[in-house]
């Protein structure tokens, strides 16, 4: 989005008049790109659903709170990956699921999802990035699926350039180690 056009969109979202067809508008625009952060977190389809969902929710009852300081798209992107990371911190207090079993129990629900469709070969990847830490595995996605920039990912995970370099190395390590042995 635009600078002129985000700062349209903003000024929009301030006015009780244009709020609601602006917050429209923004749903429109930045859907996608959230289910899919999202998505990469939770797995699941469902979830991420969910979690988009609780994630505009949260964007609508804090829309008076953004005061421009950051893109608006680095806070949607902030608040859907805090609700991704709170989703799933309930999620295995629900389902009595320790830390060390939370990589099995989100292949579990990755693999039995109906809206899945990848191979042996994603599948294998997916497990290799569910050994990840939670904070190295969403810099690797960031990273790597959507090619973010290291300065955006700074912003939206409040994060160092060369602390996130770091986290994108070791975790490019050890995704490699994982892929080259044998199951």
């Amino acid at each position: 989005m635009l600078q002129e056009a985000e700062n349209r969109l903003i000024e929009r979202l301030h006015d009780p008049k244009t709020q609601q067809s602006a917050f429209s508008e923004l749903v429109k625009e930045f859907s996608e790109v959230l289910y899919w952060q999202i998505r990469k977190i939770v797995l699941s389809h469902d979830d991420a659903n969910d979690v988009l969902q609780n994630t505009f929710i949260k964007v609508w009852t804090s829309i008076d709170n953004f005061r421009s300081e950051s893109k608006i798209s680095t806070w949607l992107y902030r608040i859907a990956i805090n609700e991704a990371i709170t989703f799933l911190n309930k999620q295995r207090t629900q389902n009595n699921v320790s830390m060390d079993d939370a990589d099995t129990f989100l292949l579990s629900r990755l693999e039995s999802d109906e809206y899945f469709d990848g191979d042996e070969a994603q599948i294998k990847l997916q497990k290799a990035i569910l050994t990840l830490p939670e904070k190295q595995r969403i810099v690797f996605n960031m990273k790597y699926f959507d090619e973010m920039k290291y300065e955006e990912m700074s912003e939206i995970l409040e994060t160092s350039v060369g602390a996130l370099k770091a986290s994108y190395h070791h975790a490019v390590k050890k995704i490699e180690e994982f892929l080259s042995v044998d199951d």
